[in-house]
């Protein structure tokens, strides 16, 4: 279960759908050919959005 609820949700909730975004964008710009090394750096924070969301959810021996 998610620790207290409110803001906590609602931060967890941006920091996915931000993941998302720049996850979408990221491909975007590498299949577009526009700029490869920022399409790769966009997924990569991307990445490190949902790890960090998955640390904060992830159930606890309690």
């Amino acid at each position: 279960m998610i620790l207290g609820g409110g803001f906590f949700s609602f931060a967890l909730s941006l920091a996915m759908l931000a993941a998302f975004a720049l996850a979408i964008a990221g491909v975007m710009l590498i299949v577009k050919k526009k700029d490869r090394q920022r399409g790769l750096l966009m997924i990569g924070v991307s990445v490190v959005l949902i790890l960090n969301v998955l640390i904060w959810v992830w159930p606890t021996s309690a």
